[in-house]
């Protein structure tokens, strides 16, 4: 029976490609779970599932010039958040309302260009993620990408969480809040990009709100939140690789399930308390 569990865990780590989607996940889902405190502190569930959807059409676009997806998508991101922003202060429209109308649209436009330009690139890897088949390239990219996100957050924790807790307080002890608004938007976008290649755009706003929502459902403290949401991360990640590669289903979308099941039993236990 022992023997049968060690061999349960240790057949896909024999391979490679799963050692690679291990670390890629774990990575990731630390710094998804990092920010997604910060993002559902601020309100900004909805931000994260517009830039999500927003790169698509930079990815496309990218494609046609020869030039990194990375590149493309993350310039789409940051145009969609200016976009938003633009839109909410020179409109009566309420935010919500804008995200709807730019992130669909965006999405759409990359619909068509996808659908128009032949490319050797699966519209499914990059709409679901691909992480059992990324390369030794998007694997470093990934991976750096993640860690740089993680260390700017760490130095800049302070700060970020004063101006998402409490932004006119932010102001009033001298800190710069249009700095700090635009700089947790391109980490967002810079955690979309890396998260891109393990569940891909449609559902990296999962990993971007399940862990953080989870952590707040069962703690009162920040930091307790934090914690909480990088275990469920972590987690979610081991079991969805490993389970993924046992009942040969899609990575990216066990993870999401697992994260899910999570923020279920969460919430089963802040109501019985």
């Amino acid at each position: 029976m022992f023997d049968a569990i060690i061999n349960w865990f240790a057949e896909p780590l024999s391979y490679p490609f799963m050692q690679q989607a291990l670390i890629v996940a774990m990575v990731v889902g630390v710094v998804c779970a990092t920010l997604s405190c910060y993002l559902v502190l601020k309100g900004w569930s909805l931000m994260g599932d517009a830039i999500s959807h927003a790169v698509l059409p930079g990815i496309v676009i990218a494609y046609l010039l020869a030039i990194p997806l990375a590149i493309g998508a993350f310039v789409s991101g940051i145009f969609c958040a200016v976009a938003v922003g633009y839109l909410k202060d020179n409109s009566r429209i309420k935010e919500d309302t804008v995200m709807g109308i730019v992130f669909s649209g965006m999405f759409a436009f990359g619909l068509v260009l996808f659908a128009k330009v032949q490319s050797d690139q699966h519209l499914m890897h990059i709409l679901f993620g691909d992480l059992l088949g990324i390369t030794a390239e998007e694997f470093r990219q990934s991976l750096w990408i993640a860690l740089t996100v993680l260390l700017v957050i760490l130095i800049k924790r302070k700060d970020l969480l004063l101006y998402c807790f409490d932004p006119s307080h932010a102001r009033t002890v001298g800190l710069n809040n249009k700095v700090l608004h635009y700089g947790l938007l391109v980490l967002l976008a810079l955690v979309i990009i890396s998260a891109m290649q393990v569940v891909g755009v449609i559902l990296v706003v999962a990993m971007l709100i399940t862990p953080g929502i989870t952590g707040y459902t069962l703690a009162k403290r920040f930091d307790r939140m934090l914690l909480i949401a990088i275990a469920t991360s972590l987690m979610s990640a081991f079991w969805g690789v490993f389970l993924s590669f046992h009942f040969n289903v899609a990575t990216g979308p066990a993870i999401i399930l697992i994260q899910a099941c999570c923020f279920l039993i969460s919430f089963a236990i802040s109501k019985l308390r």
